[in-house]
């Protein structure tokens, strides 16, 4: 079951872009909102955000733009993929400033809309199973399951393995080098001392990259081409 959100505030446009989905002939559930307000009130988690970036009427108290800047800024959130629905391609690079996966112009061609919708419908299912995945760890005698999605990154230290996570920090022993190869395609080694959820890279350069919680971690020059080729993967 693929959860969708179409946000537009012109009724008509929520009406056939809902038509479009269930032309798909994927298990959906649908919920259309004609205001940011509306989006945020309900609080209801989404694989697909439909997203018009005019977003404009009575009632409107963020345009689409906003409103993808403040979800992005939701950590805690689950993050949707978000396709920007526009009648002006000006807004094109605006859109892949906050992690657009697409954008489609008006009038929605169906045939780009069905292209675009089959590989979002692709890359959820992939994250759900992301989701799923955990890392087993032991320290003293407690065992804990850690989803790897609330992992930002791992950290070396001495014979320990600090674990970054959304609600805090962990130390356990273990390799760092048992992490890299059990936990490849999901993470990358930048450093001889970091190992990074790539999920979580905001921006990054030949020195550092800076991941979503603000944290900036030193890239070692060894390793960016991999880091580099490595990201690209997992993204695509």
């Amino acid at each position: 079951m693929v959860k969708i959100a179409i946000c537009d505030d012109e009724k008509n446009i929520r009406a056939y872009l809902s038509a479009l989905v269930k032309k798909q002939g994927t298990e959906c559930e649908i919920t259309e909102y004609a205001t940011a307000g509306d989006y945020f009130a309900d609080g209801a988690e989404h694989d697909i955000l439909f997203l018009d970036i005019e977003l404009e009427g009575p009632g409107q108290d963020m345009d689409g733009m906003k409103m993808a800047r403040q979800i992005r800024g939701m950590e805690e959130t689950k993050q949707p993929i978000i396709i920007f629905i526009t009648g002006y391609e000006k807004y094109v690079y605006d859109a892949f400033d906050v992690g657009a996966f697409q954008y489609l112009l008006k009038p929605v061609d169906e045939q780009k809309f069905a292209e675009v919708f089959r590989r979002a419908a692709k890359q959820a299912a992939a994250y759900t199973e992301q989701d799923k995945k955990v890392l087993m760890i032991q320290y003293g005698s407690t065992g804990k399951t850690i989803p790897l999605h609330d992992i930002y990154y791992m950290e070396s230290q001495n014979h320990k393995i600090a674990v970054h996570m959304k609600d805090g920090v962990l130390e356990y022993y273990a390799k760092m080098s048992d992490l890299e190869e059990d936990l490849q395609g999901q993470f990358c080694r930048v450093h001889k001392g970091y190992l990074i959820n790539l999920s979580y890279v905001d921006e990054y350069n030949k020195t550092e990259v800076t991941l979503t919680n603000g944290d900036k971690l030193l890239i070692s020059k060894y390793k960016y081409e991999d880091f580099v080729k490595a990201y690209l993967r997992f993204m695509q």
